[in-house]
C-alpha cells in the first residue's frame, strides 16, 4: 500500500471517528447559553418580542438565551454581527421586516442578506397603526387625506429611521394614497411617538406596543392599521385599505434567523422551540397585550418569503424615490 493511500485511509478513519462526535455535539445542543442579537434598542417592539420568546425557549432548552441589543444603522450593525458569527447555533438573531429592506436602502452592505443568513421562522405579524395627535383635529383617514391634498407637501411623518419598516409602511401608504409628505427619521419609536404626541410631526405608522396605552387614554388618535387585516389588539380600527386606500397594505413581521451555514438540525430545533414557546399561555397573553399575532413558517418557507420580500421592497424603494445610503 502506498503512503498516499495509507494517508487517505487514515484521514477517512479519522473522519469516521469524528462523525459520531459531531452528531453527538449537535444532539447535545445546546450545552451553553445562546446569544440572541436584536439589531434595535432595548424596549423596541422587536426587543420585547425577542425577550418574550427567549424566556420560554430558555426554560424549554435548559439554557439561558441572552439578549444582545446591537442597535444602529437601521439594523445593519446587528445583522453584520450575526452574519460573521460562528454558525453553531449559539448566535442567532431576532429581526424585523427591515432585514429585507436594507439591500435596497444601502448602496453596499458588509454581508449578503440571503447567503449569510438562514431563516428559522417568523415569530409574529405585528401591525403598524397610523397615529396622530388629537390636537390635529383629524379623526378619520379620509380627513387626513383631505388635509394632505388641500396643501400638497405640507405634511410630514415620523419613522424609526431611514429604511425602517415604519418608514416603508408610510412610503407605501403615501404612494397608494397619492399624497405628498416628508419623512422625519428618528432613532427609534420612542422619540417618534413623543414628537407625534406633541404635534410637531403629523403622523406615524407605529408598532402597536409603544402606543396602545396612549391610544386608549386619548393621547393619540388611531386612524388605521397598515396591515392586510385588522389588528387583534385594535379590532375597531380599520385597515388603510378598508378606510379607502387600496394597495397600501404592509406586513410588518418579526422573525428569527441564524448565520447562513448553521446545521439544518440546529435550525429545525430552534424552529420547533419557537413554535413551542408561541403556544404557551404566557406568550399568548404577552402577544395580545402587544397587538402581535403569532405567525410561523418552516425554515424553507421563511427563506423563500425573505427572498420574495427583498424583491418587492426593492420595487417599493425605487417607486418611492429613496436614495440608498452610501
Amino acid at each position: 500500500m502506498t503512503f498516499t493511500r495509507r494517508a487517505a485511509l487514515a484521514s477517512l478513519t479519522c473522519l469516521a471517528a469524528l462523525s459520531p462526535l459531531v452528531a453527538s455535539a449537535q444532539a447535545g445542543y445546546p450545552n451553553k447559553p445562546i446569544r440572541v442579537i436584536v439589531p434595535f434598542a432595548a424596549g423596541s417592539t422587536t426587543d420585547i418580542i425577542a425577550r418574550a420568546i427567549a424566556d420560554k425557549m430558555g426554560q424549554s432548552m435548559g439554557q439561558t438565551l441572552v439578549i444582545d441589543n446591537r442597535g444602529g444603522a437601521s439594523g445593519t450593525i446587528g445583522q453584520q454581527a450575526v452574519a460573521t458569527a460562528a454558525p453553531d447555533g449559539y448566535t442567532i438573531m431576532v429581526h424585523s421586516s427591515s432585514h429585507t429592506v436594507s439591500p435596497s436602502t444601502f448602496a453596499k452592505l458588509p454581508f449578503d442578506t440571503t447567503a449569510d443568513f438562514v431563516g428559522v421562522t417568523p415569530i409574529s405579524s405585528t401591525p403598524n397603526v397610523l397615529v396622530m395627535s388629537p390636537s390635529k383635529n383629524i379623526k378619520t383617514l379620509q380627513e387626513l387625506l383631505a388635509a394632505a391634498r388641500a396643501k400638497p407637501g405640507s405634511m410630514n411623518f415620523a419613522s424609526a429611521g431611514q429604511g425602517s419598516a415604519t418608514h416603508l409602511n408610510a412610503e407605501k401608504f403615501k404612494l397608494a394614497a397619492k399624497i405628498e409628505a416628508t419623512n422625519i427619521p428618528f432613532k427609534g419609536s420612542g422619540e417618534a411617538v413623543t414628537e407625534v404626541m406633541s404635534g410637531r410631526v403629523d403622523y406615524y405608522f407605529s408598532p402597536i406596543a409603544p402606543v396602545i396605552g396612549q391610544i386608549k387614554n386619548g393621547q393619540l388618535v388611531a386612524l388605521a392599521v397598515g396591515s392586510p387585516k385588522r389588528a387583534s389588539a385594535l379590532p375597531q380600527v380599520p385597515t388603510t385599505a378598508e378606510a379607502g386606500v387600496p394597495g397600501s397594505e404592509f406586513n410588518f413581521w418579526i422573525g428569527m434567523m441564524a448565520p447562513g451555514k448553521t446545521p439544518r438540525d440546529i435550525v429545525n430545533r430552534l424552529h420547533d422551540e419557537v413554535v413551542k414557546a408561541l403556544n404557551t399561555p404566557e406568550v399568548k397573553e404577552r402577544f395580545a397585550a402587544l397587538g402581535a399575532d403569532a405567525w410561523t413558517l418552516s425554515p424553507e418557507q421563511f427563506d423563500a418569503y425573505i427572498k420574495d420580500e427583498i424583491k418587492s421592497n426593492a420595487v417599493l424603494v425605487k417607486a418611492a424615490g429613496l436614495q440608498p445610503a452610501q
